[in-house]
């Protein structure tokens, strides 16, 4: 039956070729419309997940503050310090906490030959790469015999690099940081972010902690960093870590005001209100467009439900019930449609790879590699989403002229001329 209905409405499209060809014409485009557009918001939420990424995936810095407050005696507005034995205890006490250093910074001359820069120095722990995502494309990031044997090695930012040896390779080189000699260890590749705190990665430079006692006094660190053991763990970590802090300093253990923490959580609600917001204003226009088409649809069935009274009327007749007449008529809609569709989807793929990429954060940072621009890539799901936009679409505009066609009188419409 099914299979039937389909045929006929396939024939009778055939009989209008041209107007058919025509009115599919608005259809292609609409679906095509909503595919890009689809396909656009989801590469705008990869290359700003992808940025925020940068930061690291789980990373959360703690500022110390002043207590808010009274705990055992101690006053309200004391200041937080944080020192190695912070450290030593969130390691003992806090499980959900799968690595934690140390951070301090300091602004310091930087030479080599006759170029100087004055980058952030950056004194951290080994594992500190991998918390902020720190990836070396040139040597090495600072390892735990760094550390251990305070070694005067700099792992740096691709700015500083840039400005330090231009296109020469800077991994073995020696540079003057504060009048002291250090061995470049490690260069990072080009750091397209859109969150940093003292200051953005590629104007930087990292050493080992242990080292950075040599240049300036680092007994009371900058910040704290550690990662949870996976992300869902982040607010239970960050309750550990200040539980531990304010058993070893006295202050209330629920006393948020007393560190001040930044992690992904922070950034979870940004991303999800740009990007999602745009996905589904980018797919309501694509939906409107592809409505439009739909619309025209919906007049072309109309005015074939005019044309072929006397048809229905014959059918009828010969023992058509009404739900046979509207299947008739909204199975041709939705043949149409999707003859469309199918056209529209595979021209959207045509369009997707004639274009590429389209520029994001590229130009803002300076970058040529493509790695922080848009990518048109069409999806399974795109696709899948696009369909049921164009399903929901079909049978809107197929209803209308069907139930037209259904509700005809069979007497009135072989008497018509």
């Amino acid at each position: 039956m099914l299979k039937e209905v389909i045929i006929e409405a396939w024939l009778a499209l055939r009989r209008s070729r041209t107007r058919s060809a025509l009115t599919m014409l608005g259809i292609v485009w609409g679906i095509a419309s909503v595919t890009l557009l689809i396909a656009y918001g989801n590469g705008f939420r990869t290359v700003l997940t992808h940025a925020f990424d940068a930061f690291g995936r789980s990373a959360v810095i703690c500022w110390p503050q002043q207590t808010s407050d009274q705990a055992g005696g101690q006053r309200a507005g004391k200041r937080v310090r944080f020192e190695q034995a912070d450290v030593n205890l969130i390691k003992q006490t806090a499980p959900l906490v799968k690595h934690v250093c140390m951070e301090s910074v300091k602004n310091l001359p930087m030479a080599y030959g006759e170029r100087m820069v004055n980058p952030a120095v950056r004194g951290v722990c080994p594992e500190y790469g991998d918390m902020r995502n720190e990836v070396p494309t040139e040597g090495r990031w600072l390892t735990a015999a760094d550390e251990l044997e305070r070694r005067r090695v700099v792992f740096m930012g691709n700015r500083v690099k840039e400005q330090l040896f231009s296109g020469r390779n800077a991994v073995g080189e020696t540079v003057l940081i504060g009048g002291m000699h250090f061995t470049v260890v490690g260069v990072m590749d080009k750091k397209m972010q859109l969150s940093n705190y003292f200051t953005s990665d590629d104007r930087s430079v990292w050493i080992p902690y242990s080292t950075a006692g040599d240049l300036w006094n680092t007994r009371y660190a900058g910040v704290i960093v550690f990662e949870p053991v996976a992300p869902q763990f982040e607010k239970q970590a960050e309750a550990q870590v200040l539980a531990a802090v304010a058993e070893r300093q006295g202050f209330s253990p629920t006393d948020k005001k007393a560190i001040q923490m930044f992690g992904r959580e922070e950034f979870r609600p940004v991303i999800d209100g740009i990007t999602i917001g745009l996905q589904v204003l980018l797919t309501f226009i694509g939906a409107l467009t592809l409505g439009i088409g739909g619309v025209g649809v919906m007049n072309i069935m109309l005015v074939s439900v005019d044309e072929r009274i006397r048809e229905i009327g014959l059918r009828r007749a010969l023992g058509a019930r009404k739900r046979h007449i509207a299947m008739q008529f909204l199975a041709e809609t939705l043949v149409l449609m999707c003859l469309g569709g199918a056209i529209g989807i595979a021209l959207s793929y045509v369009i997707s790879v004639a274009v590429g990429t389209l520029p994001m954060l590229g130009p803002l940072f300076e970058d040529t590699s493509g790695k922080g621009d848009i990518r048109l890539q069409i999806s399974g799901f795109t696709v899948v989403l696009s369909t049921m936009v164009l399903l929901v679409v079909g049978v809107i505009t197929g209803l209308v002229p069907a139930i037209k066609a259904s509700k005809l009188d069979p007497v009135e419409a072989l008497r018509y001329e």
